[in-house]
């Protein structure tokens, strides 16, 4: 049996064994080749923003990778890609409204960055179906307070379309990372659906109290409590219970493909949390579900 078939076994019989027709990953990466080459490449070299060996588990072609979701149960996913300077969003949300149209499981992402036009863009994309929005500050380095980017909390609050944002300071923190120059942007636009990516590693519980104080705030798993991250940002074993208080709004997210491990991996560590099998029913299907309808 080829490791693929092992993996897609092992996270079949998981969500079978919890009832689910399958399950809804919120932060999966598809993107234009050349730009998930350089992105590999990043990560093969130990990059800045990690550090660490870094293996990319699910190095394939697209359509591989595509195949290799839906064989998993993955209902639905994202096309979570992001910006590095001025210039790119426009053209990667042209890119990924073309992925959506073809590929229907996949949620229509986009992006955006503080540049003048940034309302323009943001809006057609809006007006064009897209579905989740992504923002990743290390890489951006840019400060979601910027007004540039006023107008776009906005109109994305308005249309109540969630934007998946690396906000938290890890693996390595950048000038824009952390919990209060999010707690300002809430402030300002407290009915913003913002889901904090990573949980909002390491700066863990400071992210959950800004998700207790606002109702739009949620927070993906991706590659957290899993094995490779517990070495180096472990999740404080107190804040446990405030994981259950917030069981709606905790959602499944992996990083596929760009994790160190098997997919299932990122199940089996939100299973040994101990909160219960309603509790990853709502993570891994019934939260997204609801979240998009």
């Amino acid at each position: 049996m080829s490791s693929d078939d092992r993996d897609r076994d092992d996270v079949v019989r998981f969500w079978q064994g919890l009832g689910l027709p399958g399950i809804i990953d919120v932060h999966t990466h598809f993107m234009p080749e050349r730009v998930l080459s350089k992105v590999w490449a990043y990560f093969d070299s130990a990059g800045p923003l990690t550090g660490l060996e870094w293996p990319i588990t699910y190095r394939r072609d697209e359509d591989e990778r595509l195949e290799l979701l839906r064989s998993f149960g993955v209902l639905r996913f994202t096309s979570m890609l992001y910006p590095h300077k001025a210039g790119m969003a426009a053209w990667l949300n042209g890119w990924a409204a073309g992925f959506a149209a073809g590929v229907p499981d996949c949620l229509h992402t986009a992006t955006f960055f503080p540049e003048a036009g940034v309302e323009a863009y943001v809006r057609e994309a809006v007006e064009a179906g897209a579905r989740v929005f992504k923002s990743h500050l290390q890489v951006g380095a840019y400060d979601h307070n910027d007004p540039l980017l006023e107008p776009v909390w906005g109109l994305l609050a308005e249309a109540g379309i969630p934007v998946v944002t690396h906000c938290g300071s890890g693996p390595a923190p950048g000038a824009y990372t952390g919990p209060e120059p999010i707690g300002r942007l809430l402030a300002r636009h407290p009915r913003l659906k913002l889901v904090v990516a990573h949980m909002g590693m390491p700066e863990y519980a400071a992210f959950l109290t800004l998700a207790e104080a606002y109702p739009g705030v949620r927070l993906d798993t991706t590659m957290a409590f899993t094995d490779f991250t517990e070495g180096f940002t472990p999740f404080p074993a107190g804040e446990t219970e405030r994981l259950a208080d917030l069981g709606d709004r905790i959602l499944l997210g992996t990083d596929f493909p760009n994790i160190p491990y098997p997919y299932v991996h990122q199940l089996h560590a939100l299973e040994r949390l101990g909160l219960g099998d309603a509790w990853l029913r709502a993570v891994c299907h019934g939260n997204a579900s609801a979240l998009f309808g």
